[in-house]
């Protein structure tokens, strides 16, 4: 058993069953590809995927667990040459990240200078998508770090490492009734037409789902995944905004009236994740305490080390998160 025919195997998986697709992606001859896969069935004494003539139409049982622990292999593989380059005190590779427009916009470029300036010679790769893609891109190991929001099932893979804190807002134009209440009510929010995120429709304390509390229904006119797209539509006068409070920058936003809206809407903790097993580069730990001053290195090496997220979530019990303002 050869560690490039876990490779093929593995790609051929993560590429929906295509032998053309997986040996695009591996910069492999296709023939050369499923004459490894039929290698690797023969020595293991079974079939791995069900046929329908030359086409793959899903993994045997058997099949699905051994595509299962191939991965765990193939993953700590990369781990191995990521760690002869740390022990070679590398200070070159590449740090991609994966997050929300907000965290990108709002959030990340000052983090993503200091640590430019420190590490001038790795090279840096930012996604941005909803939580779904950001969840795609780390369970197929296209990224080091997801940084995201809430605790989606989609997310469970990941070792998730709390960063900041932040709540929710409100903004209007100037001299719209409600930028002169100090404190606006669900009430009064139910008057007038919102404009805010798109996954505020969905999930625990969703956006319904608060106002239904209150016996109230929201007249949501429009949404977005975008702050700024949300911002626009305000300016536009098509509704009230709901945004995060790290969205609003003082200078840009000078003509926006904003007003808290933390005693309406739950806290929001947003996290930065891995892949449980994967090794980290001394410059993705600066990383993580630039974005984070309490993920010192040996806090985020125990909840590596720590046996599921559970356990994480236990380590950081203690931890003040700061709140973004």
């Amino acid at each position: 058993m050869k560690l490039i025919q876990l490779r093929y195997l593995v790609a051929v998986a993560e590429n929906d069953l295509n032998i053309t697709q997986a040996a695009r992606v591996l910069h492999a001859a296709q023939p050369g590809v499923s004459k490894q896969l039929k290698q690797l069935e023969d020595e293991l004494g079974f079939a791995l995927f069900e046929r329908k003539g030359r086409a793959l139409v899903k993994p045997t049982d058997a099949g699905n667990k051994v595509i299962d622990r191939a991965s765990q292999i193939v993953r700590q593989a990369r781990s191995i040459k990521a760690l002869a380059a740390e022990l070679r005190k590398d200070d070159a590779g590449s740090l991609s990240i994966a997050t929300t427009h907000t965290q990108a916009r709002y959030v990340l470029p000052q983090v993503l200078k200091r640590f430019r300036d420190k590490y001038p010679k790795v090279r840096l790769h930012l996604h941005q998508g909803n939580s779904e893609q950001i969840a795609d891109l780390a369970a197929t190991d296209r990224i080091d770090f997801a940084i995201a929001t809430g605790a989606s099932p989609i997310f469970s893979g990941l070792v998730r490492l709390p960063c900041y804190r932040w709540h929710r807002c409100i903004v209007v134009p100037h001299g719209h009734p409600l930028g002169e209440l100090p404190k606006p009510s669900f009430a009064d929010l139910a008057q007038h037409p919102l404009v805010t995120y798109s996954f505020s429709f969905s999930g625990p304390a969703s956006l319904v789902e608060l106002f239904a509390e209150e016996g109230l229904t929201p007249n949501v006119a429009l949404t977005a995944w975008d702050s700024d797209v949300i911002k626009k539509y305000v300016r536009e006068g098509l509704g009230v905004g709901i945004i995060a409070n790290v969205a609003i920058d003082g200078v840009e936003d000078a003509d926006l009236k904003v007003r808290d809206a933390s005693h309406l809407f739950p806290v929001h903790t947003t996290w930065a994740g891995f892949r449980r097993g994967v090794l980290l580069r001394g410059y993705m730990y600066d990383f993580l305490q630039m974005l984070a001053p309490h993920l010192a290195p040996r806090v985020v090496q125990a909840a590596e080390n720590a046996d599921n997220q559970d356990a994480v979530d236990r380590e950081f019990a203690s931890v003040k998160i700061p709140f973004l303002r």
